[in-house]
């Protein structure tokens, strides 16, 4: 019964996350700064968790070494939506996404380099291939609304690897003994407050007084953020970030959907074989890890 859910949560997740960039370039394309869309993206979202939280009767009470863990995991996440957010404004939203996708192989990588696990053949290739899926997707027209390439790339290059650090944190840490809507909360708030923080420092946060922005806010806030934080929290304490990732696969697909009929962004026959090169070896490496726990 575990492991069904962990699948839903795992399934949840990644769709929910995928919406991200829609809702994101919305706000971005009315002229709401990187720290304002995420500012509202976290404030919004921390206050129905919290609301939901003492709904639940959750306990908010940890020790300093748990806090200390939560603090530097809310970093890591932080960084991945401010780096995909800078993504968005300088590449194609979907190819962001695909990059972003990586992050189950950097996992992989992190794992066997400082935790010692063995490293195998299929890893390799299945970087390789991913490797291969990238150039492809670079290969044609990625700017969005003449943006940097170049700075698109790398930004969501770190948000590979800050999000896998954030998984296998949640994985390695104390904070798997955390109750996941509290741990959710609290990476949340924190966030939210390091955005708040960026905003005032860069020019300030607008109040939103329009219907319009609202929705894109609470579209971004709730299924975006909320739902799909707190479902991958769940889907990982529950199935473990082996199989979490291998449901990572909706997260792409929606935004490169979203990217083609929202935002006209081209899909040349070069970008879904690049698309279909790094969905293969993120799976082939997950599968293969996923063999290997049942075999040990």
């Amino acid at each position: 019964m575990n492991r069904i859910k962990g699948i839903l949560y795992a399934a949840v997740s990644s769709a929910t996350f995928g919406l991200a960039p829609f809702f994101s370039i919305s706000l971005l394309a009315i002229g709401y700064s990187s720290f304002e869309v995420l500012t509202y993206r976290w404030g919004v979202a921390t206050v129905v968790l919290l609301v939901f939280a003492f709904l639940t009767k959750c306990d908010f009470h940890i020790g300093y070494k748990d806090f200390k863990t939560i603090f530097g995991l809310s970093l890591l996440r932080a960084l991945t939506s401010f780096s995909l957010v800078i993504a968005y404004q300088n590449i194609a939203s979907g190819v962001a996404s695909i990059i972003h996708f990586m992050y189950p192989l950097a996992v992989a990588v992190t794992m066997a380099v400082f935790f010692r696990e063995k490293k195998s053949i299929v890893t390799f290739a299945a970087i390789v291939l991913s490797l291969v899926g990238a150039s492809l997707l670079s290969s044609g027209n990625i700017e969005y609304n003449g943006g940097n390439r170049m700075m698109g790339l790398i930004a969501a290059c770190i948000s590979v690897f800050s999000y896998a650090g954030y998984i296998i944190g949640i994985r390695k840490t104390r904070a798997v003994e955390v109750n996941s809507t509290v741990l959710t909360c609290y990476v949340m708030g924190l966030g939210a407050l390091f955005f708040i923080i960026g905003g005032y420092l860069t020019g300030g946060i607008r109040l939103a007084n329009d219907t319009h922005t609202w929705l894109n806010i609470l579209g971004l806030a709730l299924p975006a953020t909320a739902i799909s934080n707190i479902t991958l929290v769940k889907a990982i304490k529950y199935i473990g970030p082996t199989l979490t990732s291998i449901f990572g696969a909706l997260e792409p697909l929606t935004a490169v959907v979203i990217g083609c009929l929202i935002f006209n962004e081209s899909f040349t026959p070069a970008s879904a074989i690049g698309m279909a090169l790094i969905i293969t070896a993120v799976t082939v490496v997950v599968v293969h890890e996923k063999k290997k726990e049942s075999e040990s």
